[in-house]
């Protein structure tokens, strides 16, 4: 690991040697293999390890990282609902803080070009940071963070395991959460069984799938890619016209990133996975159903100056889907849905029997 070379380490026959001591190499984490899955970056300097994600997942659930310990990364990103916070439009944080957009959820995450919905952490090490510091979700310094892992008698042992004779600091903590997130991957679905031959579509299924994509009818894989790979989404940012642009509650979203005018209302693109898991919708939170977003793309689309140009129908309102499309999108919409995923034991809380 990069962070390894400040010492004199040298690697033989799988072991760090250290002086006179020889401490074995952690194992690397096997990833599942995905035909369809485009191949997945590779975080430099921090190839997950078995130990490493262990001690991520350990991380990820514990309250000590909150400075009244009662807020946990895992209090709004809940494996259940595909670490995502249903039914909440704005999740709580410290002492009952709500944040300001909605919670997505937390899996494929590898393949984002961004992380947050404005993609203003450049990779998932970045995005660690924010949320610990944040006086309205875990409100907890660094420091504090450090002294408390340092001073406990499990996590100073899971640390070495990791990462060897580094000492605890908040690089080695967002290096081990990072791990674990990367580890968080859905890929078990119907719509996944279909792919590898094991099952079908329904007709009605079927019939949703060509109208995703098929770009003279939904053509939404422009975005959410369903087709040439399995994400179902591009990783990137767009306008999809749902803010009016002139409105005093307008989220300017990437642009407050970029400061680049052309990124006015622009946010992370969302997987169409998991969508029976991670209601509400969107960057707000304000729709309740899938039938809502799909309602909003048929006749509710806002054209304006920036909003994304692969939106064909903008200035038309939308794709004016007929009653049937629309149940027939959903019934798509619905194989998406991992079930595996949201109760596989590898991303559970390690505190609870």
């Amino acid at each position: 690991m990069a962070r390894l070379s400040r010492f004199k380490i040298v690697s033989l026959a799988g072991v760090f040697v250290l002086g006179l001591f020889a401490v074995p190499l952690p194992q690397p984490y096997v990833f599942p293999t995905v035909p369809y899955f485009p191949s997945m970056p590779v975080a430099s300097g921090n190839s997950p390890t078995k130990a490493g994600v262990e001690l991520g997942r350990h991380l990820f659930y514990d309250t000590a990282l909150s400075l009244d310990s009662t807020v946990s990364c895992s209090s709004c990103h809940k494996q259940e609902h595909a670490f995502s916070d249903l039914e909440v439009r704005f999740s709580q944080g410290f002492h009952g803080a709500p944040q300001e957009r909605n919670t997505p959820g937390l899996f494929n995450l590898a393949w984002y070009n961004g992380m947050f919905w404005d993609g203003r952490a450049a990779s998932i090490e970045d995005q660690i940071f924010e949320p610990v510091r944040n006086h309205h979700e875990m409100n907890l310094s660094w420091m504090v963070v450090e002294s408390r892992l340092r001073s406990s008698t499990m996590y100073p042992p899971m640390f070495e395991k990791a990462f060897g004779e580094m000492p605890i600091d908040s690089h080695l903590v967002s290096y081990a959460l990072a791990q674990f997130l990367r580890t968080l991957i859905s890929h078990q679905s119907k719509y996944d069984r279909v792919l590898s031959g094991e099952t079908y579509f329904t007709d009605d299924e079927y019939q949703g799938f060509v109208i995703v994509n098929d770009q003279s009818m939904g053509n939404c894989l422009p975005c959410h890619t369903t087709d040439a790979h399995g994400l179902g989404t591009n990783g990137g940012f767009a306008n999809n016209g749902l803010q009016e642009s002139k409105s005093t509650t307008f989220d300017p979203g990437l642009y407050n990133v970029t400061k680049n005018p052309k990124d006015a209302g622009r946010f992370k693109i969302p997987s169409l996975r998991n969508l029976k898991f991670t209601a509400p919708y969107m960057h707000d939170g304000r729709f309740a159903t899938i039938r809502e977003v799909i309602d909003f793309y048929s006749e509710g689309v806002i054209n304006q100056p920036t909003i994304d140009n692969k939106m064909a129908h903008a200035s038309t309102g939308g794709m004016a889907f007929t009653e049937t499309e629309k149940m027939q999108i959903l019934a798509f919409l619905q194989t998406l849905n991992d079930s595996v995923f949201v109760s596989d034991p590898r991303f559970s809380n390690p505190f609870e029997p």
